[in-house]
């Protein structure tokens, strides 16, 4: 039976899915868009996120540009690639100059790891701005929670930054050239915060953390001025077999999440979906998510491989004695539990360890519940850095200033695009701090870590190429201390479900190319270790097994295991219990 969300009943010309990584915005994003497709409208998916997987799910390539989907007529998909919008941001700007010299030196102001963000924006804030003229809906598909935030808040921020600021220079180009996007960035703003044009559906699952991402979230959107949202939980659980232990918990840890729903979130309209037995991959199984049909399931696989615990993974990452620890992955996946698990097991071990995140959503401290002799914990927190970045910048390239030139700078620096500058640079000096103890970095969801990864790069390439020889030979970058497998450990952390492995194996992919080699994969919450009967979960349990046979014919070096838990490991005694010290283990790689 057909069982469409009341989102669309009536449904805005723009929808934006959003929420903590994993909780399904892709599946619902892309199902709601095939839906509205089926009734008749011209729709088009538009995926902001770095890591999307919706080529793999819709089975076709995605491109820069609008791309039908075949057997959806009406269905069009789009990835607003940031690179490739970089790129085209970039030709657009120099086409308009014709002084070499000048051109020359607005490239160099463009190369930067912030331009290539804020291209993507621009892109981003054309379609909201009439670019889609041709299509009844645009449904969004954004990146998790932190950096959709920063997307949204975007429009405000560049239009403030622009109102009566005809001088200098940003990262998008001369601002004597950005008063043209001031009026296409006024009017993505007014569309982003008209509740006739923009729905926001906040997607969680009935899980605490996700639930509390989402009430976080519609603050800082109501913050905004957007105010027309609504909540979707996706992966409600029922159980079959009241003897079934792992069953009854996990629809209890469900009952128990939506009891508590935080107040910020009690009065939005909400749309219950069900946990299906299947992956959310074809059309034949986005039809399905609302009720659409059945999906055969594939023949079950059997697997050969015995896993190691997370304790085991510890003993080995202590055997270095120091170095940096890098916890990578999709958004959902738990990274933060593993790199919480993995600082606390190196203290239990007998070492100093800072953990700390780049995660803009920085769950780390909660997750802890607590505080462990010998562990520092902190975050990078953007706000902060920018402030200090802005301070030193002051101080340093404003010595000898006159106050109308130092005005101008301040100017310059308050661009939103000084935030991923100074982000980069705190993460460069926890990047250096691994050489005298261990440092585990928590890292945002795998999109915006590939932003931070290309900042890296780049700025690699710019020492390099500003060094004569002799000095390069003696210099260190910390792209340099992130290529050294003596001195980086990357752990990419997922779950046993074919979107999560399959953007796992691209992130691999992407850190080959960039010569940083992971040396261990984490696979957490394994429904094969805890067991079950439920034929609902048993189902899902099959494709669990399907996703670790992948893995085991060579997506990763050495693979870990962390069993579903009955309850989540948060605080201190339960993430130590997760990597407690036993037997010599082997080493690492």
């Amino acid at each position: 039976m057909n069982s469409l969300p009341d989102l669309l009943l009536h449904p805005t010309p723009t929808l934006f899915f959003t929420g903590k990584g994993g909780v399904g915005k892709t599946s619902l994003s892309a199902a709601t868009a095939l839906a509205l497709a089926d009734s008749g409208k011209k729709v088009l998916l538009i995926s902001t996120d770095a890591a999307s997987n919706l080529d793999e799910m819709l089975g076709v390539p995605l491109k820069n540009t609008p791309v039908p989907v075949p057997g959806a007529p009406g269905l069009y998909v789009l990835n607003i690639d940031p690179d490739a919008a970089a790129e085209a941001y970039r030709q657009r700007v120099l086409v308009q100059m014709e002084d070499a010299a000048e051109r020359e030196t607005v490239r160099e102001q463009l190369s930067g790891a912030c331009t290539t963000e804020i291209a993507a924006f621009d892109e981003f804030a054309g379609w909201l701005a009439g670019d889609a003229i041709e299509f009844d809906h645009l449904v969004f598909d954004t990146a998790p929670t932190g950096h959709t935030l920063r997307l949204l808040s975007l429009p405000k921020a560049w239009t403030g930054f622009l109102a009566g600021n005809d001088r200098g220079a940003s990262c998008l180009g001369p601002h004597s050239g950005l008063k043209m996007q001031e009026v296409r960035f006024q009017a993505a703003m007014d569309a982003l915060v008209d509740p006739a044009q923009t729905t926001v559906v906040l997607v969680a699952r009935p899980d605490p953390g996700a639930l509390r991402e989402a009430a976080r979230t519609a603050t800082e959107l109501n913050a905004l001025g957007m105010i027309n949202l609504r909540l979707a939980i996706n992966g409600v659980f029922h159980a079959s077999l009241a003897d079934d232990p792992t069953a009854m918990a996990i629809e209890a840890q469900g009952r128990a999440a939506l009891a508590a729903l935080p107040p910020e979130l009690a009065g939005y309209p909400r749309d219950e979906i069900p946990l299906r037995p299947f992956d959310t991959v074809g059309l034949a199984a986005l039809r399905a998510l609302f009720g659409g049909g059945g999906v055969p399931l594939p023949e079950a696989v059997q697997t050969g491989a015995a896993y190691s615990d997370l304790s085991a993974l510890a003993d080995a990452l202590a055997a270095d004695g120091r170095g940096l620890i890098l916890v990578m992955g999709k958004g959902g996946v738990g990274k933060t539990t593993v790199a919480a698990a993995l600082a606390i097991g190196l203290v239990q071990r007998g070492h100093s360890v800072h953990l700390t995140t780049t995660d803009p959503a920085a769950h780390v401290q909660a997750t802890l519940a607590g505080t462990l002799p010998g562990l520092q914990v902190d975050r990078i927190d953007p706000k902060l850095e920018t402030e200090r970045y802005i301070a030193k910048a002051m101080t340093t390239r404003g010595r000898g200033l006159n106050d109308a030139e130092k005005a101008l700078l301040l100017e310059d620096l308050q661009s939103p695009c000084t935030e991923e500058v100074a982000v980069f640079h705190a993460f460069s000096h926890v990047v250096g701090e691994a050489r005298s103890r261990f440092v585990v970095l928590d890292t945002a969801p795998t999109g915006h870590s590939l932003l931070l990864m290309d900042a890296t790069g780049a700025y690699h390439r710019q020492m390099m190429h500003s060094l004569d020889p002799h000095t390069a030979e003696r210099v260190t970058t910390p792209l340099m201390r992130l290529q050294d497998p003596a001195y980086t450990k990357v752990i990419v952390v997922t779950l046993p479900e074919v979107t999560p492995v399959s953007q796992a194996a691209a992130l691999q992919a992407d850190l080959r190319r960039a010569k940083i080699e992971p040396v261990a994969w984490v696979l957490n919450k394994s429904l094969v270790a805890a067991g079950t009967r439920d034929p609902l979960l048993s189902a899902r349990l099959a494709g669990e097994r399907r996703q670790m046979a992948r893995i085991e014919a060579g997506l990763a070096a050495k693979t870990y295991l962390v069993p579903w838990l009955p309850e989540a490991p948060v605080g201190v005694d339960a993430l130590g219990a997760l990597v407690r010290q036993k037997a010599q283990r082997e080493p690492l790689g």
